[in-house]
């Protein structure tokens, strides 16, 4: 198991547990981020964890062609 298909089941598992507690998914979703966020600035700069982030919110969305890839 890749550390991020361990991160996807953990994740899963997370908002299982959060909508067995009745939390909207979206809100769960946006507490696990804002959470993990936090954590990361403790093992790592804030530059580099922005530059992560700008990254993520740039090719968020899937149907985007980008000239880098292949088709």
């Amino acid at each position: 198991m890749s550390v991020y298909e361990w991160a996807r089941q953990e994740l899963r598992q997370s908002l299982d547990s959060a909508q067995a507690e009745g939390f909207d998914p979206g809100l769960s979703l946006r507490a696990l981020l804002s959470a993990v966020v936090q954590q990361s600035k403790a093992v790592r700069s804030v530059e580099d964890l922005a530059d992560e982030l700008q990254f993520l919110a740039e090719n968020l969305d899937d149907s985007q062609d980008y000239g880098f890839m292949r088709p």
